[in-house]
């Protein structure tokens, strides 16, 4: 009984044609549906993205499912369809790796519906968002104690900016890593960006005033990352 649950709802022929009927093409297109909405809402609850992200992903499932039902066993048709989705193109910036993640998941169970496997689907489904949680709420693969900032510190010329502040560095931050220098003030400045991981968030303000000591009081600018929809 339990394994009937995971056979494909739709019969096959020895052509490996699909045949599937009116109620087994709607059935598999709302589990697609439930699946690809469940997916979008449990995402939307862990993560700050556009409306226009979250549909997709609720109708990604469906789609997917359709091409699928539609191609099977069309050898033709298949390189047809294949020929057409590579002409797509997003229209907006790159997403990042968990967005990425997430639209492969929905293709994944679109494309078990697609070929009836729907307790596969569900279950895939279920595992997965679950692991997705399990993961986000025990903080996998995150820094630990502050997140990486954008360091920006303006300098007089006179000083020799490769090593001024390692002393602070070292004694504030568990990671620091120039990423650029450039001369500002008809070269009589020097404005440097630093990529940096506090040891303690809550000494930001003490890490800041060591700083001003060494730059002679000059601006000092820290900010997030400016990566949450362009990197991997």
């Amino acid at each position: 009984m339990l394994s009937s649950l995971f056979n494909s709802i739709f019969s096959t022929t020895t052509t490996t044609s699909a045949i599937f009927a009116l109620p087994q093409f709607i059935g598999a297109l709302a589990v697609a549906l439930i699946l690809g909405l469940f997916m979008a809402a449990v995402y939307k609850k862990q993560n700050a993205t556009s409306q226009s992200f979250s549909i997709t992903l609720a109708l990604l499932p469906a789609v997917v499912a359709v091409v699928i039902m539609m191609v099977n066993g069309n050898i033709g048709a298949g390189v047809a369809v294949a020929g057409a989705f590579s002409l797509v193109r997003f229209r907006s910036v790159p997403g990042t790796a968990k967005e990425i993640s997430m639209i492969f998941l929905s293709m994944a169970c679109g494309l078990m519906c697609g070929m009836g496997y729907l307790g596969y689907a569900i279950l895939f489904s279920v595992i997965l968002i679950a692991a997705m949680l399990v993961l986000t709420a025990v903080g996998f693969g995150s820094n630990r104690g502050s997140e990486e900032k954008v360091l920006r510190i303006t300098i007089p010329e006179s000083l020799n900016y490769s090593e001024v502040f390692d002393d602070i560095f070292e004694q504030y931050t568990s990671s620091c890593n120039m990423i650029s220098v450039k001369t500002t003030n008809m070269g009589s400045m020097f404005k440097l960006s630093y990529n940096v991981i506090l040891k303690d968030s809550k000494m930001e303000k003490e890490f800041i005033d060591a700083l001003r000591v060494k730059n002679g009081n000059l601006e000092i600018a820290m900010a997030r990352q400016e990566s949450l929809g362009n990197e991997l």
